[in-house]
């Protein structure tokens, strides 16, 4: 078989998925024969091993598919407009995309928590902000330097990321990675952008920005907004 064919498979093959692969497998053969003959013809010895070889040169390549992580800053307790709850908005719709996506689920947690009540809490971030803090967050196991793209979520607090997700990112070099921002808010809309491609220095596409009470309370229509949203 003529080297270009190899050539051809190395570089066409990243990222397919499994589904695909006989129609793949067979466009390849087809690009670099020419032919639709090869496959009527496998009694040759040689179109057999080629075939092999191609198989395991799709096999390989689907190993190496994109690693995706959905980091992401959560509060539950007492929140604007939607009161007491378990779960918080952002991490509601981390768990949409990571589910959408296959990524890996990552929780930034500050070491000492946020007061529960909604004032209190704001109060002390606002203060972070003033500041610029960088208080202390729970240990993890993940490193963000070990995948390709970075889904990154956040509730928008005083119109910019609660301050712990700063001291995540400056733990990591993710210089020319792809970051995806999502936010929850209830009017400030899609902030901290900004500041989020200044502490990484990744490359940070068009992000989401849904409401709060939106993906508390109305899930459906928070899904949808995911499902249009990833690619």
């Amino acid at each position: 078989m003529p080297p270009t064919v190899y050539s051809l498979c190395a570089t066409r093959i990243v990222g397919i998925k499994i589904t695909h692969y006989a129609a793949v497998l067979k466009l390849f053969i087809l690009k670099a024969t020419g032919s639709k003959e090869f496959f009527t013809e496998m009694a040759d010895p040689m179109k057999k091993i080629t075939l092999i070889l191609l198989s395991l040169l799709l096999g390989v390549s689907m190993a190496a598919e994109k690693k995706i992580l959905v980091v992401y800053y959560s509060r539950a307790d007492e929140n604007y407009t939607v009161g007491n709850i378990s779960k918080g908005n952002t991490e509601i719709i981390a768990e949409m995309i990571a589910k959408k996506t296959g990524g890996t689920l990552l929780h930034v947690e500050p070491a000492k928590e946020y007061p529960k009540g909604y004032d209190d809490c704001i109060n002390v971030a606002k203060k972070e902000l003033a500041q610029d803090a960088r208080p202390a967050i729970k240990p993890v196991n993940v490193n963000p330097e070990e995948f390709d793209e970075i889904y990154v979520g956040y509730p928008v607090w005083w119109g910019e990321m609660p301050m712990p997700m700063f001291t995540f990112f400056e733990k990591y070099n993710l210089k020319g990675k792809t970051i995806h921002p999502f936010v929850t808010h209830e009017g400030s809309g899609l902030s901290g952008v900004a500041r989020l491609k200044k502490v990484t220095g990744a490359n940070v596409t068009p992000g989401l920005a849904i409401y709060g009470h939106v993906a508390q309370n109305e899930r459906d229509k928070a899904q949808k907004e995911v499902d249009k949203w990833v690619k």
